[in-house]
């Protein structure tokens, strides 16, 4: 998925029209996975939609302080609740974050990733981004609304070592 998504951090949304009920699930800090969990009643699952070896964006390689790092492991599932999707999901994991201990996050099945970035002492998460989405954006084929999409992209460090997060909020979430 290349890319040409323009990302605003949260002061630069001045003169964005974000709904007042997405924009606190956009800018809230705590763990996504979490907070999906309390609002279905415990009916969360994660639907891994492909995971693979993937040639990177430069924008993409850019927003992790990468230079010279042109493909990654690419995860991308839908969070579900009561089996309808809600969220979809995109993690762009380097071959340097994978190694040794931090392996695991190259073989998470259908774990929630948030719950091991959250539960991981040496994570440390940077600024959130969001964008709206543009109606080609992959996200589009997990919802039959017409609406705009609006998501957000982190980098988040385990050990040092970066994850690029994006989670892209369908309308069926609020609903």
């Amino acid at each position: 998925m290349k890319s040409k998504q323009r990302w605003y951090q949260r002061h630069q949304l001045f003169n964005k029209d974000i709904p007042a009920e997405l924009f606190e699930w956009l800018f809230d800090d705590s763990s996504l996975t979490a907070r999906l969990i309390s609002a279905c009643a415990g009916k969360f699952t994660v639907r891994v939609v492909s995971q693979r070896w993937q040639k990177l964006s430069a924008q993409e390689a850019a927003t992790m302080g990468l230079n010279n790092v042109h493909s990654a492991l690419v995860r991308q599932v839908v969070l579900c609740c009561d089996e309808r999707p809600v969220v979809f999901a995109r993690t762009i994991i380097p071959s340097t974050t994978i190694k040794g201990s931090l392996r695991r996050y190259a073989n998470m099945g259908n774990r929630p990733l948030g719950a091991m970035l959250f539960s991981d002492r040496t994570m440390r998460r940077e600024s959130v981004q969001v964008t709206r989405l543009d109606k080609t954006h992959m996200a589009y084929r997990y919802t039959d609304s017409n609406s705009w999409l609006w998501g957000r992209q982190s980098v988040f460090r385990v050990a040092g070592k970066p994850l690029l997060v994006g989670e892209y909020f369908l309308p069926e979430l609020l609903q």
